[in-house]
């Protein structure tokens, strides 16, 4: 009598279990949840294609969780310390130091310790900012700098693109008196094309007017 039981593929399992253990990173702080994501990941991965090959699904997925909990935690081996140095160092002086969804190390530099208005000068109180940052460079010659300058609505793109560049540019040039090579900086203005707020307030405008600088390693070459 033939049986009507079924065999049911491990990979919806293991998938709910991922998603149960990427629920469970809420707690953790940000080199469990690269390890722990990265994990749960690989091994859904390792156990589809073990069994897509014939293979042992629960292998591949012991396989695939070591090696996703390793490509998990690169973030935490390279950057989580220079982001929570850069989170103590700018502490009270409303930078704002976030990780991004692609690992980057992002600072958003406020207008008011930054530049004056139409002015691409840097303000005294964003030097202790950018020296704190340009010593956590020091012997990682292989990360990489973006600086992103910005403005608000006021005034035409004439003016507004060339002056977001030259404050890119100045904090460009103060890392490179530090000592930053500037082969490793790339400086971009966007002008007003990238508001955060809207322009209809002095408060809002002020918020668009802001420098961000991303920190990031270079892509890994095959």
């Amino acid at each position: 009598m033939p049986s009507n039981t079924r065999k049911i593929s491990p990979a919806p399992t293991l998938l709910l279990l991922a998603l149960l253990s990427l629920a469970g990173c809420a707690n953790l702080d940000e080199t469990q949840k690269g390890t722990a994501g990265g994990a749960a990941i690989g091994a859904v991965a390792g156990a589809i294609i073990s069994s897509a090959t014939g293979g042992s699904a629960g292998t591949g997925a012991v396989i695939g969780g070591a090696l996703g909990a390793v490509g998990g935690n690169l973030w935490s081996k390279n950057m989580e310390e220079k982001r929570r140095a850069m989170e103590q160092a700018t502490q009270g002086t409303g930078v704002e130091v976030t990780r991004t969804p692609d690992n980057q190390l992002k600072l958003e530099v406020p207008s008011d310790i930054s530049f004056a208005v139409g002015s691409a000068a840097i303000e005294p109180r964003l030097r202790p900012v950018l020296d704190a940052f340009a010593n956590g460079l020091s012997g990682q010659g292989n990360l990489l700098v973006r600086i992103v300058g910005h403005t608000d609505s006021t005034g035409s793109d004439a003016i507004n693109d060339p002056l977001s560049k030259r404050r890119a540019d100045s904090v460009r040039d103060y890392l490179e008196d530090r000592s930053i090579s500037g082969n490793r900086i790339e400086a971009v203005g966007r002008g007003s094309r990238e508001p955060v707020a809207s322009n209809d307030s002095a408060e809002s405008r002020a918020k668009n007017r802001r420098v961000e600088i991303f920190l990031r390693e270079p892509e890994a070459k095959n």
